[in-house]
């Protein structure tokens, strides 16, 4: 593994490049990039599944999205869905400059609200030639009013953001609340998760337990990456079950991607949703799984 940069709309991104053990230097390999969750760093999510990928025969990249991490950007620790896809095309831009990399063979594999950004950057960059995704979390405008208070506590987060907005523009102060808390509701995730909270799992140095800008929720509770499906021609591959979050959106985006070349996988689990969800973050038996299912899928598709 190797710490590289790039850039992305002029900043500066980080990340780090992961190289099979048997790597020879002047062959090329096919590459994936590897994006993790919502607010979440390289050092998560995204650095399993890609040195696992790595360890398949794959180039792989984890990186820090802009406003996060050590890479550029402002204002910090704002969740942007759509600077985001913009990183995950710029991501791919950078691979094609490697000459390790074919540049033909260039796919995606995301987790949780990373499979949102992913499959929307495939829908518009016909260079990312194949995505696998897990336990993705893909949601609209009714789905958010499961977890965010309904309508009212909806409309509540978007008008704060707006104010959020507002203030930074003016003065250049940034609002933020908890990212992850037991005790205050207001935090962006609310809730005994052990995956965050645990410094052995999610929970570690790197990532912000504390600071998710406010300006975050209006760009975070109306996306909608649903209409993306009909745009997405990739051959795909989505690992999910009832354990998991929203399971019936990921069947309603599969049903309309616009491919045959695709597959559902639907894992049994006595698990409630949605904590197999974050099993697909670290553990032993949910990422071996995706990563034996995504390293056969890229293999064959790529």
């Amino acid at each position: 593994m190797k710490n590289i940069n790039f850039k992305s709309e002029g900043l500066n991104l980080v990340g780090n490049l992961f190289y099979p053990e048997n790597y020879e230097e002047g062959k090329t390999y096919p590459a994936i990039i590897s994006v993790g969750s919502w607010t979440t760093v390289k050092e998560q999510m995204a650095g399993l599944y890609a040195k696992k990928f790595a360890e398949k025969g794959f180039i792989t990249l984890a990186f820090d999205f802009r406003n996060f991490g050590e890479s550029e950007g402002s204002p910090r620790f704002w969740e942007s869905p759509t600077t985001k896809v913009e990183d995950i095309r710029n991501a791919v831009s950078y691979l094609e400059t490697l000459p390790e990399v074919d540049n033909t063979k260039i796919g995606a594999f995301a987790v949780c609200a990373g499979s949102m950004y992913t499959l929307m950057a495939a829908a518009q960059d016909k260079r990312i030639k194949s995505v696998v995704t897990a336990a993705s979390w893909l949601h609209d405008a009714e789905a958010v009013k499961l977890f965010y208070g309904g309508e009212e506590g909806v409309q509540e987060k978007i008008s704060a953001a707006r104010a959020a907005k507002k203030k930074f523009a003016e003065d250049g102060e940034v609002e933020y609340i908890e990212t992850i808390s037991t005790t205050n509701t207001a935090a962006a995730m609310y809730g005994e998760y052990d995956y965050y909270l645990n410094p052995e799992r999610g929970g570690i140095k790197e990532w912000s337990n504390d600071k998710f800008a406010v300006m975050s929720w209006e760009d975070w509770l109306t996306l909608d990456p649903m209409p993306f499906a009909e745009k997405l021609t990739a051959p795909t591959l989505m690992i999910h079950s009832d354990g998991c979050v929203l399971p019936q959106y990921t069947k309603n985006f599969f049903e309309k991607i616009d491919t045959s070349d695709k597959e559902l996988i639907w894992l049994d689990t006595d698990l409630g949703s949605p904590m197999q969800q974050f099993n697909f973050y670290d553990q032993e038996e949910e990422v071996t799984l995706a990563v034996e299912k995504g390293a056969a899928w890229f293999g064959e598709k790529l």
